[in-house]
């Protein structure tokens, strides 16, 4: 029955919305990691490899986010079955289980990267985040679904599955959004192209190179207000920082 698969749905978007928001705020916002910040090896020490990534981690929410809304769109006909207290239920224990994935798998077991990498005490940090992130969305989803039984079923269940559906749908640009006061952004080019070709892209999209890496095919570009992110891309571009939501980690991250 659609009514018995909506909390599988729910619960995967609640998923996709935790790591939408650890990438987000920790890797973008905060900078505090990258995906793979802990992974040793001369390789993976390059910025590019880091930065790929970071836009990779982000594919694998969006395919998450994805399989989410899939499931949510075939289950709808049992929208008017269920309470909204128990479908935003299930969505916070899906964030809150992302929390606890990440947390237990990705830094304790795997090892890849800490919640903070530059601090004498990470496994602090760890906790402090289950405990605020973590914890209370489990303990609301589990609140939630138990007083989500009260009442009888309306449009609730429709509103909830909206709201969280237009989450999934508006954190691609919200995750695109370059720093306000930022006209700088941090460009990958194609293999093979060169310090020569990127200058010449970017002179064609009216930028300036401010910072070039050894290859010159990561450059940090000054578009100011005339400069075009879209004619990088025509140009040789694979990532722009201020572009697709994929590259969005670019923007954000550090020289």
């Amino acid at each position: 029955m659609p009514a018995q698969r909506l909390p599988l749905a729910l619960g995967v978007l609640g998923f996709a919305l935790g790591g939408f928001f650890d990438g987000i705020l920790l890797h973008q916002v905060l900078q505090w990691h990258h995906f793979l910040s802990l992974v040793g090896g001369e390789a993976l020490r390059d910025i590019r490899v880091q930065i790929l990534w970071d836009g990779l981690f982000h594919v694998a929410v969006y395919a998450i986010a994805l399989l989410g809304l899939g499931l949510l769109w075939r289950a709808r006909s049992g929208l008017g079955e269920l309470r909204g207290l128990r479908l935003l239920g299930w969505a916070l224990l899906g964030f809150g289980i992302w929390q606890l994935v990440d947390v237990v798998g990705f830094h304790w077991i795997v090892g890849i990267h800490r919640i903070r990498v530059d601090v004498p005490n990470p496994l602090a940090w760890d906790i402090g985040w289950l405990a605020v992130i973590g914890l209370p969305p489990l303990l609301a989803g589990a609140w939630l679904l138990r007083r989500g039984d009260a009442g009888p079923p309306g449009r609730g269940g429709l509103r909830v599955a909206a709201m969280l559906a237009l989450a999934v749908i508006g954190a691609a640009p919200v995750a695109a959004l370059p720093p306000t006061d930022a006209t700088t952004a941090l460009v990958l080019f194609r293999p093979g192209m060169g310090l020569e070709g990127a200058v010449a892209a970017v002179s064609a999209a009216e930028g300036r190179i401010v910072w070039a890496d050894a290859s010159g095919e990561l450059v940090a570009v000054d578009l100011g207000e005339a400069g075009s992110a879209w004619t990088l891309y025509r140009r040789g571009a694979m990532l722009v920082g201020t572009g697709l939501p994929v590259a969005n980690c670019l923007g954000w991250s550090r020289i």
